[in-house]
């Protein structure tokens, strides 16, 4: 007995593990590992890791925060969702897609706030991952995400006028409107060297492509103008730029001490919609990065996994001062086409990061911010996706109208909102669209049974009169029962069936609401003296029938597994029955 109890509770622990859907890539990676798999990985993370440098400090100066953090999260991000993750070659870290939010938060509840609602972030991506709902987050409309993608990167652009013109603005209002006045007002304040700055990094990121796509177009800008720049600046009287090292001081070259934060009921109520935002979004965008890796690569991903790997990262990496991350799918795509397949490129890469931080923090705090703002707009422009918002005003209204609305509640309001409202959007357009493809059928009189199905020799079965058949086809959800409601009641007109048949063939599932509705109407049938039986019902669905005691209400007998006991079962009653059917009485 012992011994059985013993198995039991073993086998119960197995069954709760195997549900967990967690298999890194890493683990199965390095089973068949090669050394001609690991030169190609090690070359690829040098790459990205070159690459994502100017992007984790671009990053983290416009998300509020220092370039120190924008590495720090990059470092450590980086390397977990590559240890962690559900795929093979992505690449994590700070994104643009974070900058807004980021920013708000910190606006309002300060860095402590942030570390908050990344760790909440990370706990819900987490909780999303084990409940396995990595498939369900690819299923958002494209067009909303597109349209907060598109006001995202409208709202980067606008984050950096200042620093393109060099301005020189204190206390830029939050929002996009007030923003641009003061924008306007200040218009003729332009530091000819800053905006001269701007414009020669922003040829060279857009011709290095044109020489060599390798070639890391930010990077070298970063490179150059920090040289030209600081040799300007000793030579030519009156030339100044704004530098990192003059906003933030010297940069740190430790990797800060881990600290903890107070977390209590008040203040997660408070992060709660933020972190919620943080999570989804990072969701969507590390799916879609791993979607379009997989389209490259022929891999697939396992979704759950990633979203733990995410929500691994999104926990650690606020104990070291660090924002959000996610899947980037600029810098994943850059690890796939120098050569990386497996997760040790991504670990490579941020290695390089580390060793960058290590020993050449000091040099970072001459980069003009003029610089940067040049990197950001170019990485805004990429984001906007205007090619695909001309493609979707091609498609039906309700996309283009989906698409606007998210764009504006972006660039308007907040991140928060739209993600918020979109998300609304999105389970309105899903029930409209199942609602569109649910078909209720009416028949009397003759039925042909193979009728939507393979088969190909037909049967026919008669219909007594007062026998009234509907089929619904699809699920029979909350939408649809009242669909099917309204359309008993049109039918149905001044003349009563003796017996209602609701095929159930095609009900794939039925929620509480349309178990309700389907209650409502066997009694109010009853009561006028109305057989109901329902045919073709599946397991599952009979198995939520019982449980709602619909069964007992109709009788066993009455929940028919297929269409023909159903009839010949409404036909005997009907032919019980005194009259083949009865007006209704006043």
């Amino acid at each position: 007995m012992a011994t059985t109890a013993q198995q039991a509770k073993e086998g119960g622990k197995m069954s709760f593990l195997s549900a967990i859907d967690f298999h890194p890539k890493l683990f199965n990676a390095i089973r068949h590992y090669t050394p001609e798999r690991l030169k190609s990985d090690i070359t690829a993370g040098l790459v990205v890791g070159i690459v994502a440098l100017p992007l984790a400090i671009a990053f983290g100066i416009a998300s509020g925060v220092s370039p120190t953090i924008g590495l720090i999260t990059a470092i450590i991000g980086g390397f977990m969702v590559s240890f962690f993750g559900g795929n093979s070659v992505q690449i994590g870290g700070p994104t643009g897609a974070f900058i807004v939010i980021v920013y708000n938060i910190i606006a309002q509840f300060g860095l402590h706030g942030l570390a908050i609602a990344t760790f909440m972030a990370g706990v819900i991506l987490v909780l999303m991952g084990l409940f396995r709902l990595g498939t369900i987050i690819k299923f958002i409309p494209y067009p909303i995400v597109v349209g907060f993608t598109a006001g995202i990167a409208l709202t980067i652009f606008s984050t950096q006028i200042n620093d393109f013109f060099g301005l020189g603005l204190k206390d830029i209002p939050g929002q996009f409107i007030p923003k641009w006045g003061v924008y306007f007002s200040n218009f003729a304040n332009i530091s000819w060297a800053a905006l001269a700055t701007s414009l020669v990094s922003l040829a060279i990121i857009i011709l290095t492509p044109r020489i060599s796509k390798k070639l890391p177009g930010a990077l070298i800008a970063i490179v150059v103008v920090t040289a030209v720049s600081y040799i300007m600046s000793l030579y030519v009287p009156g030339f100044y730029v704004e530098t990192i090292g003059d906003r933030f001081g010297t940069m740190a070259t430790d990797i800060p001490t881990p600290h903890g934060f107070a977390l209590n009921m008040a203040t997660i109520n408070m992060l709660l919609p933020s972190a919620f935002t943080i999570a989804v979004l990072g969701a969507i965008e590390s799916l879609l990065s791993a979607t379009v890796a997989d389209g490259v690569t022929g891999s697939r991903t396992n979704s759950n996994t990633e979203l733990i790997g995410q929500g691994l990262a999104n926990i650690t990496v606020p104990f070291f001062g660090g924002i959000p991350v996610t899947g980037a799918i600029a810098r994943t795509m850059t690890n796939i086409s120098n050569g990386g397949r497996t997760p040790v490129a991504g670990i490579v890469h941020a290695l390089v990061l580390l060793l960058i931080f290590l020993f050449a923090m000091p040099l970072i705090n001459y980069v003009p911010l003029a610089c940067l703002a040049a990197v950001l707009m170019v990485v805004a422009y990429n984001m906007s996706g205007w090619r695909t918002i001309v493609g979707i005003f091609h498609s039906p209204k309700s996309d283009i109208s989906v698409l606007l609305v998210t764009f504006f509640l972006t660039v308007i309001f907040d991140l928060t909102i739209a993600i918020e409202i979109g998300l609304l959007l999105a389970v309105v357009l899903f029930m409209r669209r199942v609602m569109e493809n649910t078909q209720i059928k009416v028949y009397s009189e003759q039925l042909d049974v193979a009728e939507d199905t393979d088969l190909s020799q037909h049967e026919f079965l008669n219909v007594a009169k007062g026998v009234s058949i509907y089929e619904i086809d699809g699920p029979f959800f909350f939408g649809v029962a009242t669909k099917f409601d309204e359309l008993m009641r049109t039918t149905t007109g001044n003349v009563k069936p003796l017996v209602r048949i609701i095929r159930m063939r095609k009900v794939s599932f039925i929620d509480a609401t349309g178990l309700h509705n389907l209650e409502i109407l066997i009694k109010s049938s009853q009561n006028d003296g109305i057989h109901v039986v329902l045919s073709g019902v599946k397991p599952n669905v009979r198995e939520n029938l019982e449980h709602a005691g619909i069964d007992k209400l109709i009788g066993s007998d009455h929940i028919c597994d297929h269409i023909t006991k159903a009839v010949m079962m409404a036909n005997l009653i009907a032919s019980e029955s005194r009259s083949p059917f009865r007006t209704q009485q006043d």
